[in-house]
């Protein structure tokens, strides 16, 4: 069977055909370094891991390029690094929040199996370059010279105007995007839809030299970052390109207005994909509503990263999925039962289930790659479980350690838990059922789960517990 992918830009699933086999390339818009990547932004991390696991397979591990990208200038980041360390000066400031949170990122990624891609570049690296490598600032310099950007008020500025086609990826007209679209008002706009390339630093901002013959010293836009490192790690024209969902506008439209103006090409990427939003417990995920996640905090409170990334594979990535607490108990039993099985091999290649690989080369069908898994489990085909596990990004490790985190912390909290335990069910044998509801909240604000059963034989009560998240 061969790879289909689904194609944002056409609108249809269709074989995918790299330009060169030898050299795949695919490019994904990374996190923006700041804060806590929240839920949301593993699932592209996580799906577009799939899909570089799946090409290298296909054509080699020596034969995939694989770019996702750091953004580290940015409102937000000027903000927090302002907020965080006022004492110091806002570019000493910024340095410190952006390697502390790509540290982060790093750190909470790993945990969810993620492979390292082959190139994450930093948005700065790719301001201005010796090197030779295409730049942000030369990237501006041909829009200008081709007359798709201009120059305005120590501002540069792309002419949507002069691109005829320009929302073809997000399938709108210029007037609806007119119509629909929140723009910035300035007067020295040509253009509502006209986005910025270049603008002037504020005193104490991260500043370069201008392009554009701007005297005045600036940074550039958010859309300009990807269409330079794109273009110089992967060049005009490469393969694909991931991302959410909510990038398709303005951002990805923006870059291949950018690209396509700059290099003179008809297209930026052949494959755009783009994975579902994201909601949490049937609602959209926002900090006002008290339901914003992080991947952080999901490890930090004893989710293995194995369970998130498999209930994040559990929904096919182009489908919307609901992020719930039974969702991730569901995904918890699963893979901890399929690993009880001792002897299970993740590391076998030689065995790798074609029923597999060929749910995955439909479009990324992972749910259809994790009904096999299910089948092999019950089959008692350990050596297709084990292999297909590997490949998908789990070994069990993350389990393992949550449990020897649970062990431990179980252990440590017994010593107070099991008496207060025993008090409870004398006060409930002498109907004391004040004192047993007191004892019962007490351990509640403990964080510990008390579960009630009847002794068959006995009929007395027995009562378990467990630390709840």
């Amino acid at each position: 069977m061969a790879l289909k992918l689904y194609n944002t830009l056409t609108r249809q699933k269709a074989e995918f055909v790299p330009i060169d086999p030898s050299n795949v390339r695919m490019y994904v818009c990374g996190p923006t370094v700041y804060d806590y990547a929240h839920i949301g932004n593993a699932r592209p991390v996580i799906v577009f891991d799939v899909l570089f696991r799946l090409l290298r397979h296909i054509y080699g591990p020596d034969h995939v390029t694989y770019v996702r990208n750091i953004t580290d200038v940015d409102d937000k980041i000027n903000a927090r690094a302002a907020r965080d360390y006022p004492g110091l000066p806002l570019n000493e400031a910024i340095r410190k929040v952006t390697e502390a949170t790509e540290n982060q990122f790093h750190a909470d990624i790993a945990a969810l199996g993620v492979l390292p891609p082959t190139y994450e570049p930093r948005a700065t690296e790719y301001i201005r370059r010796k090197d030779g490598r295409e730049d942000m600032v030369s990237l501006i310099e041909a829009l200008v010279k081709r007359r798709h950007a201009y120059v305005a008020e120590d501002h540069v500025l792309f002419d949507v105007g002069s691109m005829p086609d320009y929302g073809r990826l997000s399938n709108r007209t210029l007037d609806e995007m007119e119509a629909g679209a929140r723009v910035e008002v300035a007067p020295y706009k040509k253009g509502p839809m006209d986005f910025v390339l270049w603008k002037p630093s504020k005193p104490g901002e991260p500043a370069w030299p201008s392009p554009g013959g701007i005297k005045t010293p600036g940074r550039p836009g958010w859309h300009i970052e990807c269409s330079a490192m794109a273009g110089a790690l992967l060049g005009p024209v490469f393969d694909i390109h991931g991302g959410g969902i909510d990038l398709t506008f303005p951002h990805h439209e923006n870059e291949i207005a950018q690209s396509r103006c700059a290099h003179g090409t008809t297209t930026m990427a052949n494959v755009w994909m783009h994975n579902g939003f994201l909601q949490v417990e049937g609602e959209k995920m926002s900090k006002s509503l008290g339901n914003f996640v992080t991947i952080h905090e999901l490890l930090t409170d004893g989710w293995p990263g194995e369970v998130l990334r498999f209930n994040m594979l559990r929904t096919h990535y182009r489908q919307p999925i609901d992020w719930t607490k039974k969702g991730l108990e569901e995904s918890q039993k699963i893979l901890t039962g399929w690993f009880a099985h001792e002897g299970l091999n993740t590391d076998d290649r030689t065995s790798l289930p074609r029923d597999v690989i060929d749910a995955l080369e439909d479009d990324l069908n992972t749910p259809k790659a994790i009904a096999e898994l299910h089948g092999y489990a019950a089959a008692k085909e350990f050596k297709n479980l084990g292999a297909a596990l590997g490949f998908l990004g789990f070994d069990g490790a993350t389990l393992r350690q949550a449990d020897a985190r649970a062990a431990e912390t179980a252990q440590s909290v017994a010593s107070t838990v099991e008496p207060l335990i025993i008090a409870r069910l004398e006060a409930r044998k002498r109907k004391d059922f004040a004192e047993s509801d007191r004892i019962r909240d007490e351990l509640a604000k403990m964080g510990i789960a008390l579960k009630d059963t009847k002794n068959k034989e006995t009929g007395e009560i027995e009562t378990t517990w467990e630390i709840a998240r």
